[in-house]
């Protein structure tokens, strides 16, 4: 509860300031400038007997007597049954601009019945782009994500030892052809498409650096056309209108996690006048049984007698809270608080106020 109150402060403060301004480098990306998602399959070696089942696994197999061929080591019509072996999947995101020799981050998760990663190296693999060509190569001490224990009658996990990372483990090896320079055009593309958000972008560019640089086309596009400067460098101009601070406008957003029952509502959420009450009702159920038996010497069996017991208890109700016309953020937060309710019990009135028609605001719930 202590969590909760915290949060709702958070929010009340949230609710009374103004939105700030923000770079247009943390609202738009470039248009192009991107990364590429890479792909490889690859080994895990030196694992303390948690790896694959080569009988379960035979790709695993497989590729680990290839593996050894390549390094002249014959293992054809040899029964190799090792357990410190995984077969992986490892990815990562060439990140635009890349050039040969730049180092950048992997993932990796097995694929097959290996129990952990942990401890174990990744050997050399080729990481393929979509167009099936090697751009990066990856090896490295796997960092995995949990822990594993276990003994003779029982086990122990935590969070998941069979996906890891390794930090700077592939190095680059071919370059993506893109010569920014040669740019004649540019668009800038927001993160979060927003008609006003746009306009404001449009604006400041344009009165930072000169009218007709930039042209609004749609809610999330910003056309710029370098020409209107004269010769000038395409990365020097992205540099300074990156920098460029802008006011952003949101949507009212309510967003519900179910899973940790958290609540974020957006500052321009607003509630029309409706008033709203809340009660529970628990179900209780128990099991008592009771054993009978019968007297020494008799004939007749032991058994056991089920006793069930099962209540409804509905809770007082605490009578209907009155949450205002066009509240403010701090309204609806006042509002809500004011009924005494848990945050779970939140989330079924915040759906109930939605499908009311009282609750102005986008719901999404995850």
């Amino acid at each position: 509860m202590r969590i909760f109150w915290l949060l709702t402060l958070l929010l009340l403060h949230l609710g009374m300031a103004s939105a700030a301004p923000v770079r247009i480098k943390d609202l738009a990306n470039v248009d192009g400038v991107r990364g590429n998602d890479l792909v490889g399959y690859g080994l895990v070696v030196g694992l303390n007997g948690s790896g694959d089942s080569l009988r379960n696994s035979p790709f695993t197999e497989e590729i680990m007597a290839g593996l050894l061929e390549r390094l002249g080591v014959n293992v054809t019509d040899e029964a190799f049954r090792p357990k410190n072996v995984a077969a992986v999947i490892v990815t990562a995101t060439l990140p635009p601009f890349a050039r040969s020799g730049s180092q950048i981050n992997v993932n990796v998760a097995a694929i097959g019945d290996a129990k952990s990663l942990l401890g174990g190296t990744l050997v050399m693999t080729p990481l393929n782009a979509a167009d099936g060509e090697i751009y990066a190569v990856a090896q490295g001490s796997v960092i995995a994500g949990g822990a594993e224990a276990s003994g003779a009658a029982a086990s122990v996990v935590q969070g998941v030892p069979t996906t890891g990372t390794i930090p700077s483990g592939a190095r680059v090896e071919r370059e993506v052809a893109f010569d920014f320079s040669q740019m004649t055009s540019m668009r800038l593309a927001l993160r979060n498409p927003d008609f006003t958000t746009a306009a404001r972008v449009e604006a400041a560019i344009n009165r930072e650096l000169g009218r007709g640089l930039a042209n609004l086309l749609d809610s999330g596009t910003i056309a710029l056309d370098p020409s209107v400067l004269g010769q000038v460098n395409p990365a020097r101009l992205i540099g300074r209108i990156e920098n460029i601070t802008v006011e952003p406008e949101s949507a009212a957003r309510v967003v519900i996690d179910h899973k940790s029952g958290t609540i974020v509502i957006g500052e321009n959420v607003r509630i029309s006048r409706v008033a709203v009450s809340q009660g529970n009702l628990t179900l209780r159920v128990r099991e008592a049984p009771m054993v009978s038996q019968p007297n020494p010497f008799s004939p007749g069996d032991t058994v056991v007698v089920p006793r069930t017991q099962a209540e409804i208890t509905q809770e007082p109700g605490i009578g209907f809270a009155e949450v205002s016309g066009e509240s403010s953020l701090s309204d609806v937060v006042a509002g809500l608080n004011a009924l005494g309710i848990r945050p779970r019990d939140m989330i079924d009135i915040l759906k109930s106020i939605h499908a009311a028609g009282a609750l102005h605001a986008e719901l999404v719930v995850n």
